[in-house]
């Protein structure tokens, strides 16, 4: 909602203005069709000549985000948690018990308790992935740590690319606003001869190209592309709470001290509190019993 209503606003802003101060729309609305063409047909070629087909495909599905926000709420987070309890907890009791959940996830009773949290294949793949190093005895905190920071470091970068493919496209429309306005000083150049009401609307149909381009670039895309950025670094703080609890885990502190671990490193507005998790773990351990 919040994104829609700041689109209704940069357009009323600046046309508001434009009404308010005299201007009429008459030039913009006949040169706006042309102009669009150029400017974002342009846009979008040099986009899939950058990006190709799932660059492109990525990108139109990451759009959404700048108006859902991020994908984790705080239910997931103590969700997550709760999950994390559940794991370690019988990875200590009977770690033959816990292959069965890591093996075969989709299938796993505790995983089918969250069904968001089984659904993401790369929070699944994450926890599954690094309890099987513990059952291969691979368990030396700094390396499971250097691991798993360059595994999530490799899948943020590749979380960030429509971001990134948007901005680019965002730093490029002002110079293609420029090549239509260009393209309308030639058209203009050939009718010199007409006289100068028929050469001013040539000339400030022209303009609307360097307008659409800056406008376009700064009003819109430019801001999409922060807020896909915005909300990919906030979701990924959701694999970085994962990380840290099993980290804890390696180090053999006590489960309820893991996952107060992941608890304190989870952001503000997204963390349970101490009372609400602590009620649900003991929820856990009354259904276990």
């Amino acid at each position: 909602m919040i994104g829609i209503i700041g689109i209704v606003v940069v357009f009323v802003m600046v046309f508001g203005g434009y009404v308010a101060a005299g201007g009429k729309f008459g030039i913009i609305l006949h040169s706006l069709p042309f102009e669009l063409t150029m400017i974002m047909g342009a846009a979008i070629g040099a986009f899939l000549i950058a990006n190709g087909g799932a660059g492109a495909k990525q990108t139109m599905r990451d759009i959404g985000k700048v108006f859902k926000g991020a994908s984790w709420k705080p239910t997931d987070y103590r969700d997550l948690l709760c999950l994390l309890f559940e794991l370690i907890r019988l990875a200590r009791q009977n770690p033959v018990a816990l292959e069965e959940h890591i093996e075969a996830p989709a299938d796993s009773e505790i995983f089918g308790r969250y069904p968001r949290i089984q659904k993401d294949h790369e929070a699944v793949e994450l926890i599954c992935d690094t309890l099987r190093s513990m059952t291969l005895s691979y368990d030396d905190p700094l390396q499971v740590e250097e691991v798993l920071d360059k595994r999530m470091d490799a899948t943020l970068h590749h979380a960030l690319h429509p971001s990134h493919a948007m901005q680019t496209v965002a730093d490029g429309l002002p110079a293609l606003g420029i090549v239509a306005a260009v393209l309308g000083v030639i058209k203009t150049m050939a009718a010199i001869d007409q006289p100068p009401e028929v050469l001013g609307g040539l000339i400030g149909g022209a303009l609307v190209g360097t307008f659409l381009g800056v406008f376009i670039a700064y009003g819109f895309v430019g801001p999409f592309a922060a807020k896909m950025r915005s909300v990919v670094e906030e979701d990924s703080h959701f694999y970085q709470l994962i990380r840290e609890v099993l980290i804890a885990n390696l180090h053999n502190h006590p489960a309820n001290m893991c996952i107060e671990v992941g608890r304190q490193n989870a952001p503000h507005h997204v963390r349970p509190t101490y009372g609400d998790l602590e009620e649900a773990m003991r929820s856990l351990k009354r259904e276990a019993a």
